[in-house]
């Protein structure tokens, strides 16, 4: 897939760089971006195959999970399972990405289609390495499968045990925030703007609280998720804009996490004098 891809994605840069117009307040590079690209969509697909080799939790250890070994701002979501949220979280989290779209109304914005779609493809998939890589590596168990309620098949299902982090989310909130921050950038002195913004969070916090109360996630997990998909898609932007680009954008992540607790996951930023 990735071999296939690429190429893809360095035509659309190459033709972003020789389409865009004075009129953008952003820079692309056919070297850095398609390296970017073809770095996230691999780490992409090398999670997706780490996920499909995660073990499932055995019936007795299922049984052995007790809420009271959570924190106390997750435990109350132990238990939670619902089909009607997990269906319905999809429909805003489908949508979500067609807002970049949505937020083009400008002829400065349509003139440099293809430089924003090259952004809004590294945003996703810098997101999507995060979630991947991280979703692999830890072992943490959803909501649902505290629910002995459920068939055991359900609860020792390879997928309940990708609770952290919400990938729903941060993929939401990384198109929505995407979508403003890019519409911030083109008309800086919109009266639209607060609008927009407020949009952007909400959106991503509905697709939450339907992951919370389907039982595929804790809040700290959406929390988390929606905190990394707005930095992606603030900053991606952000650090392709005319005059930063001595700005550089890295994600780091310490996989030391269990049903009980996380130690550290985020972005890095670095600035070159």
């Amino acid at each position: 897939m990735k071999n296939i891809l690429t190429p893809f994605f360095l035509l659309c840069i190459s033709l972003s760089i020789y389409a865009q117009d004075n009129q953008s307040p952003y820079q692309t590079d056919l070297l850095k971006d398609g390296a970017w690209i073809t770095a996230g969509v691999g780490l992409n697909v090398l999670g997706v195959l780490m996920i499909q080799n995660k073990s499932a939790l055995s019936e007795a250890e299922a049984n052995a999970l007790n809420k009271n070994d959570l924190w106390k701002i997750d435990r109350w979501a132990a238990g939670n399972y619902s089909q009607n949220a997990d269906e319905a979280s999809y429909i805003p989290f489908y949508a979500s990405f067609a807002l970049p779209v949505a937020f083009l109304p400008s002829e400065e914005e349509r003139n440099n289609f293809g430089q924003i779609s090259v952004l809004f493809i590294e945003t996703m998939a810098t997101t999507g390495a995060m979630f991947t890589i991280t979703a692999a590596a830890v072992e943490k168990s959803r909501p649902l499968v505290y629910n002995e309620s459920l068939p055991m098949e359900k609860r020792t299902d390879p997928d309940a045990q990708r609770s952290f982090f919400a990938g729903h989310t941060a993929a939401t909130a990384a198109a929505t925030f995407f979508a403003a921050k890019v519409f911030n950038d083109f008309h800086p002195d919109s009266k639209a703007i607060p609008y927009v913004w407020a949009g952007a969070a909400a959106v991503p916090g509905l697709v939450g609280y339907l992951r919370l109360k389907a039982g595929k996630h804790f809040l700290t997990d959406n929390l988390i998720g929606f905190g990394i998909g707005a930095a992606c898609g603030i900053l991606i932007p952000e650090i392709h804009k005319k005059g930063n680009e001595s700005i550089n954008l890295y994600p780091t992540a310490s996989f030391n996490i269990n049903n009980t607790g996380l130690n550290s996951q985020g972005l890095a930023i670095s600035y070159t004098f």
